[in-house]
């Protein structure tokens, strides 16, 4: 079903079969968006379920402005970011780096398909600063348009061009020393 057809049905007073239809088709694309961030299959299931409850009782009030592909990836991104910095704040508390428990929770998940290089490549994307990392992965892993992303994260196409350039050179560095 269509981004249009699942508004149409919202609007027709069919809202949780429309609802039904957003967690239908956007659970494993926000799944594996949300993943990327986080690192851990316990905490992208546990903020999973509190983006589609964000989603459902913010459906009422979308407007239309941007698609709702776009609307539903800014929840997501947000609620990511926001989950993230309170970890960063816990960690910071515990005298401990965030970049390194990510790093750790790559090392630990058994959920993590692929080989050394996609996690040295998955760690590389946590020591990004955060802009840098919300484009990178949204760009690269995501496969998002500049415009897209532009929409979701209210920058500009250039700013984010310029932050997925040093984004990809940061990494470049890193994953050639992991090749040395």
């Amino acid at each position: 079903m269509t981004d249009k057809e699942i508004l149409e049905l919202y609007k027709a007073g069919e809202r949780e079969k429309a609802f039904g239809e957003i967690v239908e088709s956007y659970s494993e694309r926000l799944y594996w968006h949300v993943r990327r961030f986080l690192c851990s299959h316990e905490d992208t299931d546990d903020l999973l379920q509190e983006i589609f409850i964000k989603i459902w009782s913010s459906l009422s009030s979308f407007r239309g402005d941007s698609s709702l592909y776009t609307w539903i990836y800014r929840i997501a991104t947000n609620e990511s970011l926001n989950f993230l910095q309170k970890q960063k704040i816990r960690a910071a508390l515990r005298f401990e780096s965030m970049s390194s428990k990510l790093e750790e929770k790559i090392d630990e998940d058994n959920g993590v398909d692929g080989n050394e290089a996609q996690k040295a490549l998955m760690k590389a994307v946590q020591r990004l600063p955060a802009k840098q990392r919300t484009v990178f992965i949204m760009r690269w892993f995501d496969d998002l348009s500049y415009e897209d992303i532009s929409e979701i994260l209210g920058t500009s196409v250039g700013a984010l061009k310029a932050s997925y350039h040093f984004a990809s050179e940061k990494i470049k560095t890193e994953l050639e020393k992991y090749l040395k």
